[in-house]
């Protein structure tokens, strides 16, 4: 399901994150959408939290460096650098949704707004 490119960090496609939220017999990941509210207000994927890109070093102790984390933006550059950012702060999940929300627009949710 996932690829490993480098050191901990993942990625993963849209298609392959909606059946990874579709199988019931798996745990689902945590979603961390880092776009600015504006964006979010547009469009989101169901059940995400959101904290801008910005503000996630003051924030990061909001997030349980237990857990599995897709990280989301509007096409995966934002969510990549906070993705290693949390790496280096000793986050280990962490997985990057490539081509973001409007990937996943394209290739799941075709009725989602695209910006």
């Amino acid at each position: 399901m996932l690829s490993e490119p480098g050191k901990n960090m993942q990625h993963i496609s849209p298609s392959e994150l909606h059946g990874w939220l579709s199988d019931e017999s798996l745990v689902p990941p945590l979603l961390l959408d880092v776009r600015e509210p504006w964006e979010v207000a547009l469009c989101q994927i169901a059940g995400s939290m959101n904290i801008p890109m910005q503000h996630i070093p003051n924030e990061q102790t909001r997030l349980d460096p237990d857990a599995t984390y897709v990280v989301i933006c509007h096409h995966g550059v934002r969510s990549y650098q906070v993705a290693g950012f949390l790496e280096k702060q000793g986050f280990e999940k962490m997985v990057n949704l490539d081509g973001g929300v409007a990937a996943w627009a394209d290739d799941v949710d075709p009725q989602m707004a695209r910006y």
